[in-house]
């Protein structure tokens, strides 16, 4: 896996909004319970999904690529944007399972979960 590192262009108000929200977790050292309950954080997807998932957006990108579709091709067909499509296939997001549905229908594909035993 590729990390992919970009600038992060922001305008003033983001970095002000950005640096008050750090400052107040610097004062206040909520616990990640607390951040949770506050609704101002969502906990980290486990190590296990991330890759799971990861590895799925690796084999929807490569089914796309194989089939000759570029992003603006997809986005054509699902109705989401360019931009979001790229972000999902670098893992710079958290899809939820339409949007993976929605990605794999357009590729003439289907997403299938399933459950495991945990392995000791």
């Amino acid at each position: 896996m590729t990390r992919l590192h970009q600038k992060t262009e922001r305008t003033e108000a983001e970095k002000a909004r950005i640096k008050a929200v750090r400052e107040r977790f610097q004062r206040e050292k909520p616990s990640p319970k607390k951040l949770e309950e506050s609704g101002e954080y969502n906990p980290p997807i486990p190590t296990d999904i991330f890759f799971a998932l990861q590895s799925l957006l690796q084999s929807l990108r490569a089914s796309r690529e194989a089939a000759g579709l570029s992003l603006s091709d997809l986005a054509e067909t699902t109705g989401m944007d360019k931009a979001a499509l790229s972000r999902l296939e670098t893992g710079q997001s958290n899809p939820t399972v339409d949007t993976l549905g929605r990605y794999a229908q357009a590729l003439g594909k289907r997403v299938v979960f399933g459950v495991e035993e945990l392995v000791a």
